[in-house]
Parts: structure tokens; sequence; C-alpha cells
């Protein structure tokens, strides 16, 4: 998979993928992330990606030119699945989402700023627009490591264990169930006995039944 993501902060977003999954996922050559800073396509000397709106109105908009010249040129060098732009007021990110993701190839991402990009970005390269909530960052940087990383761990070879991913949250619309390891016993709190019986089918019943209740309590809507 290749991911390429264009930014006006790209080094904002360099630490993320220099250690831990990311970094094993990269060296291992199962994913590649590109950085690609939008000033390098700006209009003038000044480097120029933002303008006032028209209409008026407080704070900046990114220009046309310098993203639809990015983004061109990359189209030039190969095909993407999919062109996303990174907005508050895109779908917010979910495990489908992701998983629908990960089988895909190529991959840019568009980090806005300011007030967000102008509409024509949109109209012309965007397939797909995504929130990774219903809050505001001060650009899209974040979010494109959010992104990022909730796609690239689940590229087969990524995980030394690749059943974990399977089992996470969200998986099969469940939380997950609770987890426990050594010692059997903390300050009066057991680890529940059904865990340490061997019985597999007994205990897959039981993080099932645990995962329903969790997510009876905390997120109903899942249900």
């Amino acid at each position: 998979m290749r991911i390429d993501i264009i930014s006006v902060l790209p080094e904002l977003m360099e630490s993320p993928f220099q250690t831990s999954i990311l970094k094993r996922a990269m060296d291992k050559g199962l994913a590649e992330v590109h950085f690609h800073q939008l000033r390098d396509w700006a209009i003038n000397k000044h480097r120029q990606i933002d303008d006032e709106p028209y209409g008026g109105g407080a704070g900046m908009v990114m220009m046309i030119e310098p993203l639809d010249k990015c983004i061109s040129e990359l189209k030039s060098q190969r095909n993407y699945d999919e062109v996303i732009y990174l907005t508050p007021d895109g779908v917010t990110l979910n495990q489908k989402m992701a998983n629908s993701l990960s089988i895909k190839d190529n991959l840019i991402f568009i980090c806005g700023h300011y007030k967000g990009i102008d509409q024509r970005v949109r109209d012309l390269h965007v397939t797909k627009e995504i929130s990774i909530g219903d809050y505001v960052l001060t650009g899209g940087e974040l979010a494109a490591c959010v992104l990022a990383d909730s796609i690239i761990r689940l590229l087969p070879g990524v995980l030394n264990d690749e059943q974990s991913a399977l089992t996470d949250s969200f998986q099969d619309d469940l939380l997950s169930p609770p987890i426990y390891t050594r010692p059997e016993s903390y300050k009066g709190l057991d680890v529940p006995k059904i865990l340490l019986s061997g019985n597999l089918k007994m205990i897959e019943e039981w993080r099932h039944d645990e995962a329903v209740r969790i997510t009876q309590e905390k997120r109903p809507d899942l249900l």
C-alpha cells in the first residue's frame, strides 16, 4: 500500500511513522507513506497557498491551484483508489471504513488548514471525505495520522499476531470484553475462573456475552 499525504506541515506527521507498528510496516515494505509539502506547488515566489474567501468572512481558504497541481501530478504517476479529504464535515471514521480502505493499493490524503479548501478541489478530485470526530483541529495532519494508523495496522504481516486485529473493538460491532493477564489475584481482585478453565468454547461464549454487556452499557447505539 502507498499513501501520499499532502500538507502544509508535513513535519508534524513524521514522528508517528518512525516508531512502533507503522515503522515496522514500512521497514517490511508493506506500506509506503510519502509526505508532500503543498507549498512546492505554490502559485508565486512567496509560496502562497491560501487567500481570502469570496463573499467575505473570517479566516483564509486553501487555494485551488496548488492543490490541483499537486494532485494532478501525483495522479499522472499512478492510479489512486481514493483521494481522501480529512474534514470535520466528512463521514465519521469507523472500523468498517478502515477495513475497506486497508485493501486498497494507492491513497491520497489531503490535510486541510485554515477554514478549509476551495470547494472546487472537492468537486474535481476528492472521492471520499472523512472526519475523525465531531470537533475541529488546527489542521488535518493529526487526523491523517489517525486514519493511516487505523488502515496500516490491518495490512497482512504488519501485526505479529494477525488474529489480534480481528478481535479488536468494533470489528463485529461490539466493544472488546475484559482482558486479564498474570497474576491470577491482585489486591483481592481475581481473574474470572472461566478464563483459567482451558475450555475454549466456554471462554469464547463468555467473551461474547461480556462484549455484548459492555456494549449495551457503554455504546448501545452500536447494537
